[in-house]
């Protein structure tokens, strides 16, 4: 697994004041992503212990809200992905948010995605379309991508989006 960038400080991905790090590697192509350099596999350096430890000392600061995870596309590097979540977990129970092209409905069928959901909050789901961009919405590009409360939606089997955000 590979990533592109750490920020210690985001308020562009969640809310409040986040932690957010992007994954490398993304297939999806989509029109316009905002993050072309990061679709390449091979872009960026190596996730390892120490960048693993950098998120989670930025994680244990009070003003840090929660941890965003963003691409690329995250969940084509699931073992990766699972194992450095359940090691964030272990420090943190802040918001953990992920953005994917994937639908929900098709990450909750598979399991090491399924094992990923388990692990986060949030999902903002669906790949930026152009043509459905929106600069008014809260946390995403386009209004076919959903906000999505991953633990209310996994127990009662049906997608429930997020309050309070248009």
């Amino acid at each position: 697994m590979r990533y592109g960038q750490i920020r210690k400080y985001d308020v562009a991905n969640g809310p409040g004041i986040r932690t957010s790090f992007f994954l490398s590697g993304c297939d999806r192509n989509c029109k316009n992503c905002f993050n072309r350099d990061y679709m390449d596999f091979n872009f960026g350096k190596e996730w390892d212990d120490k960048s693993l430890m950098e998120v989670i000392s930025y994680l244990k600061l009070d003003e840090v809200e929660g941890l965003t995870i963003l691409g690329g596309e995250p969940f084509e590097s699931p073992e990766g992905l699972l194992q450095s979540l359940i090691n964030i977990r272990k420090h943190t129970d802040k918001s953990i948010w992920i953005y994917s092209g994937f639908k929900f409905e098709v990450l909750e069928k598979m399991k090491l995605s399924r094992q990923i959901l388990e692990q986060i909050d949030v999902l903002v789901d669906g790949e930026f379309i152009e043509e459905y961009k929106d600069l008014t919405l809260d946390f995403r590009g386009s209004s076919n991508q959903r906000i999505i409360d991953v633990k209310s939606s996994l127990k009662y089997k049906d997608i429930i989006l997020l309050d309070g955000y248009k």
